[in-house]
């Protein structure tokens, strides 16, 4: 929230310079962004009358003027403003002014053969406007001044304003109210809030013409309506145009004006609706305005010009049940205040954090009013800000109140909260008396007084008395019973909420800082450890590590897909039930934007529904769409071929051996996004670890990726049970000195049977009587000619190793032939070999 400090002055006593005050805020937890000192914008530039005003005598497009600036002669100032005319009041920079926002000191020149000295100003070198078409003219209003005088308070430019931001439970200092309360806290000014006199409404005007209907009082628990005959609308008065302007508002008119400017002053957002707009849209004089949900199909051009689509997120305002605005966020553009307006329905009006934040959030929109709805608006002064603001109507646009209706079913807002002594000593621990500086330059320890417990409460509003039953029991540490005030019901529920505004306001910077006497050493946990290594193991076998959001679009399977309620954007709302489709996604995007084919992993969460209810799992998963050899130097004139299955598999392959797991690859075809023949399901010690393979070519080419594209996911939590268990069962092996026996088998096998069968077959058969078999190691693959029908020709280099000996070609031998009996008993191949 922006704030200006000369309308700050007037809320409360103050005479701290602006970085000094903003220090306070930021260290009482109101961070000050920003100090804008708009005194150095203008320095140095005053009210000048322009007597005279002739053509440039070298310049079609300049005009020499002849400009009284309270000297005892006037300046020569050449110009090339369309608009500048002898007899009006401009600002004028005279030789050695200052426009700070544009970042110019005026020195006399000459313009084509003519000495200038000084310059007529426009807003934007004065730096109240983006653009200007020309200079700016004083009006009736400001031209009240005498020549030479400094335009700084005519333009509102003696101001500083501080840019603060609050926490999101302080929904009270978004207001200049709320503000000044905070500041009288921290430096004891004297607060001035002003007081406001409810406006005399006859009875007669108490008729029941207009009425409330409010289907929730959760999400609307006070409505004030207002109807003013007899407006005015016109300009608003300039101090109030400078006032908005300051805060960041643009001026419309005086009638939203005011609306804005108590917006800005209370907290409280008010709408005003043009009256026989509104009369007109319900179809009959007799108004039922109702706060209710939206509904299917209903529509509604809001203010900024858009045509929303409604649904039952969205709270409405109707009238005679016809949407005329969403609630708490912005109004309907057929029922808005225009010139010719003559009479207004002012609303002011509680809805609910929770409806508003809904509603918004749905629409996509944002507003002033919706900031402090989503953040709860005090209900205490709800009757004080409309009042005002009927006040400020009737002096500034005229009017006569012909009936308010009133809709008010508040909830009781006294809270009355415990506050031990001894809990605050526990919670804040001692503070550095000023003035008490010891040996090492740092004052005594000693602990928060009653005395200044009592006092930062009661600066703050809150009423404080204590305990009777304590005061006469010495060595008992007082207890309060402490009264919230009504502007700080939202924020304060629990002890330790009194005790955090004890030590704000007290200074943080002013308690003892300790820290233990002895420390740990701290430690990753080795889950966490083991997921480093995974991501190094992933990135040194040549993928990149992406990131993708939870978030997704509704897809086709509503079934098992869990959708959210109120999601951060509409159009993705439901939670990924796999990482396949992101990096999909992923790699289409590389490729359009003219990248390589992409190579990377993700671990990321998946979120799964299925009749057991909702779980999350962490996943790994990868993709790989490219030969990352393509184009080096290794192949720098091969035609670019996408990679075979085995040579993707190879690179999930190195990962595997990296983190020392034997992976077992089973024949799968459940998903129809993969190719149902290239297509593996990978276990681990019989658990199901994941899946690997190539993407279906239809699903391919709908997509628009490369010939050959591979993705693998996997379950970390089996990934890391099994890292574990061998880093449990890991135990130190010496090398063997003595050398190995390499044999060759050859064999002709069904295209169905695994190799993996077969290994583990082999395995099996060497383990019967004390296994020599150190590795196995397919090295030949061949189908076609000298091959029977349906089967593959396979080749295999069986190493054999002892620790302790050389071993003997019969021993080789025995084992050697132990395996192909087995092989040949069980799968009844044909041994080439």
């Amino acid at each position: 929230m922006r704030v200006s400090l000369n309308w700050l002055r007037e809320l409360v006593a103050i005479d701290l310079e602006p970085e000094a005050l903003g220090d306070r805020l930021t260290l009482a937890g109101f961070e000050v962004e920003e100090i804008e000192d708009r005194r150095t914008w203008a320095e140095g530039v005053v009210v000048g009358e322009i007597l005279d005003c002739d053509r440039h005598p070298n310049a079609e497009k300049l005009q020499v003027c002849q400009v009284d600036v309270g000297q005892s002669e006037p300046s020569t100032i050449v110009c090339g403003a369309p608009n500048a005319a002898a007899g009006l009041y401009v600002p004028v920079a005279c030789p050695g002014a200052i426009l700070g926002k544009i970042d110019l000191k005026i020195r006399p020149t000459k313009l084509r053969g003519v000495l200038s000295q000084g310059m007529i100003c426009s807003l934007a070198e004065l730096g109240l406007a983006k653009e200007s078409a020309g200079i700016h003219i004083f009006d009736n209003e400001e031209n009240q001044r005498q020549v030479g005088e400094d335009v700084r308070p005519i333009l509102g430019l003696d101001d500083v304003v501080l840019d603060l931001t609050s926490t999101a439970n302080r929904a009270d200092a978004l207001s200049m109210v709320g503000i000044a309360r905070e500041v009288a806290a921290l430096t004891g000014g004297k607060l001035s809030i002003p007081s406001v006199i409810p406006p005399r409404i006859k009875k007669s005007a108490r008729l029941k013409s207009i009425q409330i209907a409010v289907d929730s009082p959760q999400v609307c628990p006070a409505y004030l309506g207002t109807m003013i005959k007899d407006i005015k609308v016109e300009p608003s008065p300039l101090w109030l145009q400078r006032r908005l302007e300051t805060a960041g508002i643009r001026p419309i008119n005086n009638v939203v004006d005011i609306t804005n400017y108590i917006l800005l002053t209370w907290g409280q957002p008010l709408h005003a609706f043009d009256g026989d707009r509104l009369k007109a849209l319900a179809g009959k004089d007799s108004l039922t305005i109702g706060v209710r949900p939206g509904r299917p199909q209903e529509t509604l051009k809001t203010l900024d010009g858009q045509n929303r689509t409604l649904c039952p997120e969205n709270l409405l305002i109707t009238a005679n049940d016809q949407p005329v605005a969403l609630a708490g966020v912005m109004g309907g553009e057929a029922t808005e205040v225009h010139d010719g307006t003559t009479t207004i329905f002012l609303e002011a009006a509680l809805f609910g954090s929770a409806a508003v934040r809904r509603s918004a959030r749905h629409q996509g929109l944002r507003s002033e009013a919706s900031a402090r709805y989503e953040r709860g608006v005090n209900a205490a002064e709800l009757e004080a800000a409309c009042n005002d603001a009927l006040a400020l109507i009737q002096i500034f646009a005229g009017g006569t109140i012909q009936q308010q209706v009133i809709f008010d079913q508040r909830p009781n807002l006294e809270r009355v909260i415990q506050l031990r002594l001894e809990q605050v000593h526990r919670l804040l621990g001692p503070i550095d008396r000023p003035g008490s500086d010891g040996e090492d330059g740092v004052g005594d320890m000693d602990d928060l007084e009653p005395e200044e417990v009592t006092q930062a409460l009661t600066a703050l509003g809150f009423g404080v008395k204590q305990e009777t039953e304590t005061k006469s029991i010495p060595d008992v540490s007082p207890i309060w019973q402490v009264t919230v005030p009504p502007y700080r019901h939202r924020d304060i529920e629990r002890e330790v909420d009194l005790i955090e505004e004890v030590a704000r306001l007290y200074g943080y910077d002013r308690f003892i800082e300790t820290l233990p006497d002895q420390g740990e050493l701290g430690y990753l946990p080795i889950e966490y450890t083991l997921l480093r290594q995974i991501r190094s193991v992933c990135r040194g076998a040549g993928l990149t590590e992406l990131m993708h959001y939870s978030w997704v679009k509704p897809g086709q399977s509503q079934d098992t897909q869990i959708t959210v309620v109120n999601p951060l954007v509409a159009e993705f709302s439901s939670l990924r039930m796999d990482l396949v489709t992101g990096l999909v996604q992923a790699c289409r995007y590389n490729l359009e934007q003219g990248n390589p084919p992409l190579n990377g992993f993700e671990v990321g969460r998946v979120f799964i529904k299925d009749e057991d209810g909702l779980w999350e799992s962490d996943r790994l998963g990868g993709i790989i769409s490219g030969d990352p050899w393509q184009g080096k130097w290794l192949r720098p004139s091969q035609k670019q071929q996408p990679l075979s299955w085995f040579e993707a598999k190879g690179i999930l392959e190195s990962i595997f051996a990296r983190l020392g797991l034997g992976v077992e690859y089973q024949p799968d075809c459940r998903d129809e996004r993969f190719h149902p023949g290239r297509t593996a399901s990978l276990w681990l010690q019989g658990e199901r670890l994941g899946r690997f393979g190539q993407l279906h070519p239809q699903f391919r080419q709908d997509q628009d990726l490369p010939e050959a594209v591979y993705v693998f996911e996997l379950d970390i939590e089996v990934l890391l049970d099994n890292l574990l268990q061998n880093q449990a069962r890991q135990q130190f092996h010496s090398f063997s000195t003595y050398p190995s026996a390499d044999r060759d088998l050859a064999l002709f096998a069904p295209r169905s049977l695994a190799v993996t069968d077969l290994q583990r077959t082999m395995v099996k058969a060497a383990a019967g009587q004390g296994s020599l078999l150190a590795s196995i190691e397919l090295f030949d693959q061949y189908v076609g000619e000298g091959v029977p029908e349906g089967q593959r020709s396979l080749a295999f280099r069986l190493c054999y190793r002892a620790s302790d000996r050389t071993l003997t070609d019969a021993e080789v031998n025995a084992q050697h032939q132990q395996i192909r009996d087995a092989l040949q008993e069980k799968y009844g191949l044909t041994l080439r070999s």
